[in-house]
């Protein structure tokens, strides 16, 4: 782990691992330390994995504004870690939530991107709706799993506007292509690494402007891969696929299978994505 000093002087934490070209990696959550990304998947014997961990999270340090958790806020952490590290412009990959930070990222700073890996992106930077029913029907796919009623009549509620905390419980297996105690460990992991205080305030008013953020990144240039889950019903294939139309230079792979954690549904799969979009 090292630590270097964000614009406003936060201490902020990054961890590496792994030999050959860097990664950025901007984790999800919102406002999760990167530890959960784990190797993504092997990525580390071809590449070298830079985990950001965002202010108020892992190892960095709480900021005295809290209202610089919100997401467009961030984009000034990111590029401070690109000027620590020395680079003129990096690869950058972002998951989940992070993916937000990530688009903005690119928006503000277009020159500073090699290559954009968007792995199963959240859609509130870019405007995208994700309408109840594509939820459901991505949920349909898993009818057979002995979990299936309990879990979908759950996730009925929660797109109905009728969520309790116990739904939101009762829907977690569908984020990963195996319900078991290896993935609830996983899960009780994100939980207790989560700063909710900052997930709260990652998308307060102001952080987003979809439709300049479309603009921006319409005329970004740089090769883009967004990486959906067949089965993940955060981020359904139709709309990763407009997703990835926002670009003019972008791509979508849609992995086999997966639920909202790729590199854990099947790790050699999504390295084999990756190597093929970056090259390496």
């Amino acid at each position: 782990m090292v630590t270097f000093s964000a614009h406003d002087g936060t201490r902020l934490a990054y961890h590496e691992s792994g030999d050959g070209p860097r990664l950025i990696c901007l984790p999800g959550g919102p406002m999760q330390s990167a530890a959960y990304l784990g190797d993504l998947g092997g990525l580390t014997s071809h590449h070298r994995l830079t985990g950001l961990d965002p202010r108020g999270t892992g190892q960095s340090a709480v900021p005295r504004d809290v209202s610089s958790y919100r997401c467009d806020r961030l984009v000034g952490d990111v590029e401070a870690l690109r000027e620590h590290l020395g680079l003129d412009c990096t690869d950058l990959l972002a998951h989940s939530g992070g993916a937000n930070l990530a688009v903005l990222y690119a928006a503000r700073h277009p020159d500073r991107v090699a290559r954009l890996l968007l792995i199963t992106p959240s859609v509130y930077a870019v405007g995208l709706e994700i309408t109840p029913e594509d939820r459901l029907a991505t949920a349909r796919l898993r009818r057979n799993e002995p979990w299936f009623a309990s879990a979908y009549s759950a996730l009925q509620a929660v797109t109905a506007g009728r969520a309790t905390a116990d739904s939101w419980s009762a829907v977690a297996p569908f984020w990963h292509a195996r319900w078991d105690d290896d993935a609830r460990a996983f899960d009780d992991a994100g939980d207790r690494a989560k700063n909710y205080e900052a997930a709260a305030l990652y998308g307060a008013q102001g952080a987003f402007s979809p439709a300049e953020t479309r603009a921006a990144l319409a005329s970004f240039t740089s090769p883009v891969l967004v990486v959906a889950g067949e089965k993940d019903l955060a981020a359904p294939p139709r709309v990763m696929r407009e997703f990835a139309e926002l670009f003019p230079n972008a791509e979508l792979s849609v992995q086999p299978g997966a639920g909202h954690f790729h590199w854990r549904d099947d790790a050699a799969r999504f390295a084999a994505i990756v190597k093929s979009f970056t090259g390496r």
